[in-house]
């Protein structure tokens, strides 16, 4: 796969950092779609979450309006909308009335998982049990809704998702695990594999959903990308409390501690067991960091394992300058590549 090829797009999770307010948060997360959409970015996708202080974005559906209205080009999606929690219904005409504002602009990603805690999923929820079937339904309730093709004499026949826009969103389902794969290729939706979250697995999945993907409203083609913890900076300093940050963020979830706001400052002293540093160096292969080469180098080797034409980036950065300045240089890594390739032809 020619980087010269690949699209760029961005995952943002309105993290919460130390000394910052939640409104704070939301806001760089609108400097940051606005950057982003100024450097030619292809997509801008907000995620849901619930009951994690350090993460701001609860409602995918309200942010990506207020995004929207204020850019130009990039697409605005969810990434994703956690179906568990929601009707199809109610999904449906959330995203038709964005793409009735914006259209032609509008993803709705989705995923499986409630983007939260058992216990609070319980709450958001109360008769959801989880089952691959009540997801499979949601999917056939949303095409119908989409793009009118309920069967005679069932409720979405009857029942109408307003307003009737004369374009639809594109969906996408997004995994950890490859458990949507096949779902994804059945329905005819694109396909995101979430490398942020599982090294492991993502290639195949990919493989197997171009494989058995059958063309739909949405999608005449597979459509597949990947997305990763990315962040890039020529400050060596930099990379190095970039890299310990993330090290210590991933431990604290798997210590079931959660995600407070830390700077470096917080754990530079840490001291980690043997098994701990074997959680690290597993870690790792979740995030891309470094300088502007290396990281270059290690795209091409995750789009090319991936055989994907779109990575998706996640940066969380302690300060904020470094995470538009994180986006910038990776744009630049791009448009080196583009302008190489232009002068051979």
């Amino acid at each position: 796969m020619e980087l010269s090829n690949i699209k760029l797009s961005v995952l943002d999770q309105s993290p919460v950092r130390k000394g910052v307010t939640a409104e704070q948060a939301l806001q760089e997360t609108l400097e940051l779609a606005k950057h982003t959409d100024h450097l030619g970015y292809h997509r801008f996708w907000v995620a849901e979450h619930h009951n994690i202080d350090s993460l701001a974005g609860s409602a995918p559906e309200v942010l990506m309006a207020h995004l929207a209205g204020q850019t130009k080009n990039i697409r605005i999606g969810s990434g994703g909308v956690m179906m568990p929690n929601h009707t199809a219904l109610k999904v449906a005409e959330n995203f038709k009335l964005l793409e009735a504002l914006f259209p032609g602009r509008i993803d709705l990603g989705m995923g499986r998982a409630p983007g939260t805690d058992r216990l609070t999923a319980s709450v958001l929820a109360p008769n959801n049990n989880f089952s691959d079937q009540d997801f499979v339904n949601q999917l056939f309730d949303l095409q119908a809704y989409f793009h009118n093709t309920a069967e005679a004499g069932t409720i979405q026949e009857k029942v109408k998702a307003i307003p009737m826009a004369a374009t639809a969103p594109k969906q996408w389902l997004l995994s950890s695990s490859g458990g949507s794969v096949r779902f994804a290729a059945h329905f005819g939706t694109g396909f995101s594999f979430a490398h942020f979250i599982n090294p492991n697995g993502g290639p195949e999945a990919v493989d197997l959903y171009r494989r058995h993907f059958k063309p739909s409203a949405d999608f005449t083609s597979p459509q597949a990308n990947v997305a990763i913890f990315i962040f890039v900076s020529d400050d060596p300093e930099k990379v190095k409390q970039h890299q310990a940050l993330m090290d210590f963020r991933f431990l604290s979830l798997e210590r079931g501690q959660g995600l407070s706001p830390v700077g470096y400052a917080d754990i530079k002293d840490e001291v980690y067991t043997d098994a701990e540093l074997e959680r690290i160096a597993y870690n790792r292969k979740r995030i891309i960091a470094g300088n502007s080469r290396s990281v270059k180098e290690q795209i091409t080797r995750l789009v090319n394992n991936y055989q994907v034409d779109e990575v998706i980036a996640i940066t969380i950065a302690e300060e904020f300058d470094d995470r538009l300045q994180s986006y910038t240089l990776l744009k630049e890594v791009f448009k080196e590549t583009e302008n190489v390739a232009q002068v051979a032809e």
